[in-house]
């Protein structure tokens, strides 16, 4: 019999508390490849794509006439040659006029045109986005000859303006595109609730939806931007005087049927891909952003 004292001196049982179960690591299919599988294709890949910039570099830095592989001693007459002998600073301005001036009209119309085919329904909504997607097809060559029709009965030849509008016109489809897909990933209870406090349409678009769409809008305007600055065409055709000319037809008139500057052209194209390079390095995380959501619904 088991006394009462027995049972108050007797240890009490100790309970092991099991480990923890580890998850299992899945092996996944890269994890059996050498890392030398790996970085020797991407290292070749890097050498390839660095080869033209470093031989750029090269012909802007290094001195004229000289052969040598390494730019010394370093020289920036090329650089100087191109800004003042050549209007590179005049070219510069106009380019930046009408990049600007294209971003501002571009993500302006698209933001009303995309908010119209995100929120609203009407009869020829499917036939105009088919006429969008359709026009990404018509290359720019073919809207010379009307464009300088009307831009000629308009007295716009020979006008920044003049460029500014076919750029805008040629960028406005896929900007709206893009800009309704962003706009439709906007909960539209967010603008209801917002008409519920008192808010009419244009004030719940700007307090409630337009801040929500900044990486749509960047990704938008940059694109422009970038496109506009490095387009030839246009300026070329519709720009007839050398104080109106813009960097890529600058850097055509550095280049004859007899011979190349290549110290002025390297140093001429380094100038024009310093500010896009600029810009992609501020506004790269707004960018994928910006076209990884627009191209989620359709």
């Amino acid at each position: 019999m088991i006394t009462k004292e027995a049972t108050e001196l007797a240890p009490a049982p100790v309970y092991e508390t099991p480990e923890p179960s580890r998850p299992v690591k899945r092996r996944r299919a890269w994890d059996e490849v050498p890392r030398w599988h790996i970085y020797l294709p991407l290292s070749i890949y890097l050498v390839f794509t660095l080869i033209p910039f470093y031989w750029i570099l090269l012909f802007a830095l290094r001195p004229a006439g000289s052969t040598s592989l390494v730019p010394w001693p370093i020289t920036f007459d090329h650089f100087e040659k191109v800004w003042t002998e050549r209007s590179f600073g005049t070219y510069f301005e106009n380019s930046v006029y009408v990049g600007l001036a294209t971003l501002v009209m571009t993500t302006l119309v698209a933001l009303a045109g995309g908010y119209a085919l995100a929120r609203f329904d009407f009869k020829v909504k499917n036939a105009f986005m088919l006429a969008l997607l359709c026009s990404q097809f018509v290359p720019g060559a073919l809207l010379l000859v009307p464009l300088f029709e009307i831009f000629a009965e308009l007295k716009m030849i020979n006008s920044l303006g003049s460029v500014i509008i076919a750029e805008t016109v040629f960028q406005l489809p896929l900007s709206m595109i893009l800009i309704s897909n962003f706009i439709k990933n906007v909960p539209y209870s967010l603008e209801e609730a917002a008409w519920v406090d008192g808010c009419n349409r244009l004030t719940a678009f700007r307090i409630v939806v337009l801040p929500l769409l900044r990486p749509g809008l960047i990704a938008v305007g940059s694109f422009a931007f970038v496109h506009s600055w490095n387009h030839f065409l246009f300026a070329l055709m519709f720009l007839n005087n050398q104080d109106k000319q813009t960097i890529p037809v600058g850097l055509n008139t550095l280049m004859s049927a007899d011979s190349v500057d290549l110290g002025a052209l390297a140093a001429g194209g380094i100038i024009a891909a310093v500010p896009v390079v600029i810009v992609f390095a501020f506004i790269q995380k707004w960018l994928i952003t910006g076209f990884s959501a627009g191209a989620v619904k359709g």
